[in-house]
């Protein structure tokens, strides 16, 4: 969006897990590189201008939250949905009002 654009945040909670969703409307990212985006030290950007660790950071972050990452884009549409399943609250898990999760 080097040419200024429209970026949304989103989130929702459902039952068990909650949803982040980040939206643009940028230029969006090729089909061939979609595969790839998330692999430490890719940059589609040039030498100096990015280290390739941005979202291989965040896909290992979310992964060890037990949550997901998935990305759909096509011109002027690229959504980055991040679910996180949800915890037991700390004090209801004390008092014993909930049942443990595996």
């Amino acid at each position: 969006m080097a040419e200024g654009g429209t970026l949304k945040i989103r989130t929702k909670r459902k039952p068990m897990d909650v949803m982040i969703e980040i939206r643009d409307n940028g230029a969006g990212i090729p089909e061939h590189l979609r595969t790839r985006i998330f692999e430490p030290f890719f940059t589609t950007k040039t030498v100096g201008e990015g280290t390739g660790l941005g979202l291989d950071t965040v896909a290992r972050i979310v992964r060890q939250h037990r949550g997901n990452i998935r990305v759909e884009s096509k011109p002027g549409d690229t959504c980055f949905q991040v679910r996180l399943p949800l915890e037991k609250p700390l004090q209801a898990s004390r008092e014993g009002l909930l049942s443990e999760q595996p």
